[in-house]
């Protein structure tokens, strides 16, 4: 079964890209040929692998150690995907065998992975071949099947550096967005990629990172890609005009990035004649580690070089419910323990109130008090300074809050697809249905909008406030972007600044949209974990500060919120 597994891969593999590994040995490069003298490294494989990530599946893989490999020493590390027969059509052995030996290259251990494939039911069907759903599609899929099961395995017996700075990953065709993915998805195991006649195009949603590239906050990569002229133009797109998009996006964004291209096709012709020299780029200066770099012409110019997420607080079961009071203080809540946290401004962390069960959303009103949904007794309460606690709105269940400058708010209420307003005395009122889970809510800088947020969808809801404080005209308006493993976008808290940009959490990070509904820029979680809300706070309410999982981080950027219980601000005119 083994033998006929291995046999059916490795003929599909032939018969789809036979182009692809056709090369003109004629003109090798002298670094893709073996030369005399030279350190020769060792093969090792073909080893099995039953994944768990990708279940039912089996693949091979193989190892090269170079002959400098010193057990003492983490090496690094280079992944190719599509196996030794692409890294031999590449000739990669060769390359490493003389870049290692002339110092032109870290020391490094390749792992050469084919896709995964889950064999026949019987004799009169075919396999699954997974080489599309693994390579082609988006998310951290891959990268954790690398990160959590191949890596391991081969670190129980090679010691591999476990700084990102350290790996590279590469990859053709379809094995080029994969490796693009992986760094993508997980910057923090691997910053350097080598891409040729890479499918960035709609087969499973790759046509959308141009566009995400330049919306995202910059990582830490270095990009080498190649292609040519006559690369494929097919249903999905055209390849060559995806390569020189992905290039324009990533120049655009700040990153390090370097390309070659020639009037080649869907082949690996152009890649053998350039692959010494795109290992050296890709290695050039090393161990310097490699940094993000700054986008200079943002519409939405907001981040601050050198400024990174910092954790204030930690150690708490799940954050939620941040809000600044005057001072720029940050209060903020802990769900399952029930309680209220305050962060003063030298820092200090302190418990405010205690007791107060499914404590989430909170926001001061215009009379100084602290206003909280205590879902777990079905009431909306507010706080004195002092922790005097009184029940604003009885029997109602809430998950996040906004109050307005006149006293009246409103409130969201999940599990029933429902808005509601509140008054000053506590009388409550449905304004909306309908949502499918209906989390944060804001109001505009001057107060005449109110936004929903959807976890379960991918739309922000806008709405016009009426003078009675009913909702009129509602439209799914803000465009939010959603992660490749979901139809939902994970929308939760929200804020707004001087600007009227707002800011919401999402699985795919803190998205910034403009006025109308566009998102200029994604700024990056600060850890894995749910990021639950965001709020402006510090001396100048110029410093985000987000909750995510168990603990709070700030940031400081480049502009200014907006506390919606003081008088309307109004917003410049967008730009359309």
């Amino acid at each position: 079964m083994n033998y006929l597994l291995r046999l059916t891969l490795l003929s599909t593999l032939l018969v789809c890209n036979a182009t692809l590994f056709a090369q003109d040995k004629e003109t090798l490069p002298e670094d893709s040929k073996y030369h005399a003298g030279v350190p020769k490294g060792e093969i090792i494989g073909p080893i099995k692998w039953e994944s768990k990530i990708f279940p039912g599946t089996v693949r091979d893989y193989w190892l090269y150690i170079p002959k400098q490999y010193n057990k003492e020493k983490p090496a690094c590390l280079f992944i190719a995907q599509d196996g030794l027969n692409r890294a031999k059509g590449w000739h990669i052995p060769e390359i490493l065998d003389n870049l290692i030996h002339k110092n032109e290259v870290p020391v490094q251990i390749g792992i050469f992975i084919s896709p995964g494939v889950v064999p026949a039911a019987n004799s009169n069907a075919q396999p699954r071949f997974n080489r599309s759903f693994e390579y082609d599609a988006l998310g951290d899929r891959y990268a954790r099947f690398l990160i959590e099961e191949i890596i391991p395995e081969v670190k129980k017996s090679y010691n591999i550096s476990d700084d990102p700075n350290d790996r590279a990953i590469a990859g053709a065709s379809s094995g080029a967005i994969c490796a693009f993915t992986a760094a993508w998805e997980r910057p923090d195991q691997f910053r350097r990629v080598l891409s040729t006649i890479g499918t960035y195009v709609g087969l499973r949603g790759g046509d959308a990172y141009p566009v995400l590239i330049r919306k995202h906050e910059p990582k830490p990569l270095r990009v080498f890609l190649s292609d040519g002229r006559n690369d494929l133009n097919l249903y999905g797109g055209e390849w060559f005009v995806a390569n020189q998009a992905m290039l324009s996006a990533l120049e655009f964004s700040g990153y390090e990035v370097e390309h070659r291209w020639g009037d080649g096709g869907h082949n690996s012709k152009h890649a053998v004649q350039i692959m010494p020299d795109a290992m050296r780029w890709l290695w050039k200066n090393y161990p310097e580690p490699i940094q993000a770099g700054t986008t200079g012409n943002r519409r939405t110019d907001l981040l601050i070089p050198g400024e990174k997420w910092e954790v204030v607080s930690s150690g708490h079961r799940f954050t939620e419910g941040p809000v600044a009071n005057d001072l720029g203080e940050l209060f903020f809540t802990d769900i399952p323990n029930g309680s209220i946290h305050k962060i003063s401004a030298d820092g200090t962390v302190s418990t405010f109130a205690e007791n107060s069960p499914g404590v989430n959303g909170l926001m001061f009103g215009p009379d100084g008090k602290l206003y909280a949904c205590q879902n777990g007794n079905k009431q909306i309460v507010r706080y004195a300074m002092s922790g005097e606690m009184e029940v604003v709105c009885k029997g109602v269940e809430s998950n996040d809050l906004v109050v307005l400058h006149d006293g009246s708010g409103y409130f969201t209420d999940p599990n029933n697809k429902k808005v509601w307003r509140f008054t000053p005395d506590g009388k409550t009122s449905v304004v909306d249905t309908g949502i499918e889970r209906p989390n944060g809510v804001i109001v505009s800088p001057d107060q005449t909008l109110l936004t929903v947020s959807d976890t379960a969808g991918r739309f922000t809801y806008s709405f016009q406030i009426q003078p009675d404080g009913k909702l009129a005209h509602k439209q799914a308006y803000g465009h939010l972007h959603l992660p490749d493993s979901t139809g939902n976008s994970g929308a939760d808290g929200m804020t707004v600044d001087t600007e009227g940009r707002l800011y919401v959490t999402t699985r795919q990070g803190l998205q910034v949209l403009d006025q109308p509904g566009r998102v200029h820029l994604i700024i990056d979680k600060p850890q894995d974990g749910w990021l639950s809300n965001v709020v402006f706070g510090g001396k100048n309410f110029d410093t985000l500060y987000v909750t995510c999982g168990d603990k709070v981080f700030k940031r400081r950027v480049k502009a200014t919120g907006v506390q919606p219980w003081k008088a309307p601000v109004t917003p410049p005119k967008p730009r359309l």
